[in-house]
């Protein structure tokens, strides 16, 4: 199945928290859309792997995406090597993407970085056809994809493109919900221990960038993203 746009992501949930947003307004506008997470979010200090598979998929129900796979990376772990790109490319040519999204360029958690530099990379190899690839047997035709963005995350990064998802928000907050283990829940018992994303303020920090981001463009919320490669455009009035 060719997707318009593929999110990549470390850990099931980074994608929902940073851009589910605008996956859902994609979505709307009949776009093919998925997501592919590295790992499978291991050694998160609350849940367990299994937990974060059964997570993932009811994420994947609520946003309605066309796609997800993990790609079963080491959690924490992975690095940027010939075996890791690799995987990304087979990926990356499989769906034939026309834009990718992928995780912050720096942030607090260590894998976001590493994920977004990995991705960035592969994103720019999967064109060379000269790197053989195969998928059940065939060999794949190079890819590039058009656009590379990465998704703003924990630490606040000057956005390069902001996104309003205000129709989206209330959707995108469900879909995050979904991973259960890993936030705020009044009605949990489970005696796990806090993390910085398990209290309830992390659910107003999560509003407030929403807030922030949508400020800038005069609307009530959204998302951003940066580039490393320049945007263009054949008409300005386009970009209002």
């Amino acid at each position: 199945m060719k997707l318009d746009i593929l999110a990549f992501a470390a850990h099931p949930d980074d994608a929902e928290l940073a851009a589910a947003g605008t996956l859902l307004a994609h979505i709307a506008l009949g776009k093919k859309v998925g997501i592919i997470d590295l790992t499978r979010g291991e050694l998160g200090t609350r849940g367990s792997a299994d937990l974060r598979d059964e997570e993932a998929a009811e994420s994947t129900k609520i946003l309605g995406i066309h796609a997800r796979e993990n790609l079963r990376m080491r959690d924490g772990f992975f690095v940027k090597d010939e075996e890791s790109l690799l995987k990304v490319i087979t990926i990356i040519r499989k769906y034939q993407p026309e834009i990718v999204l992928c995780n912050s360029e720096i942030d607090r958690h260590i894998d976001h970085g590493r994920a977004g530099d990995l991705v960035h990379d592969a994103c720019f190899l999967s064109g060379l056809r000269k790197i053989e690839t195969q998928l059940d047997g065939k060999i794949q035709d190079a890819w590039r994809p058009k656009s590379t963005y990465h998704y703003i995350q924990d630490y606040y990064t000057k956005p390069d493109v902001i996104f309003d998802i205000t129709p989206y928000f209330n959707q995108k907050n469900e879909a995050i919900k979904a991973f259960k283990s890993q936030f705020f829940n009044p009605t949990s018992n489970n005696n796990e221990p806090e993390t910085p994303i398990s209290s309830a303020d992390f659910w107003t920090f999560l509003e407030a960038r929403a807030r922030q981001f949508g400020r800038l463009i005069n609307v009530t919320y959204a998302e951003g993203f940066t580039v490393k490669r320049p945007i263009g455009s054949m008409d300005l009035t386009a970009l209002l």
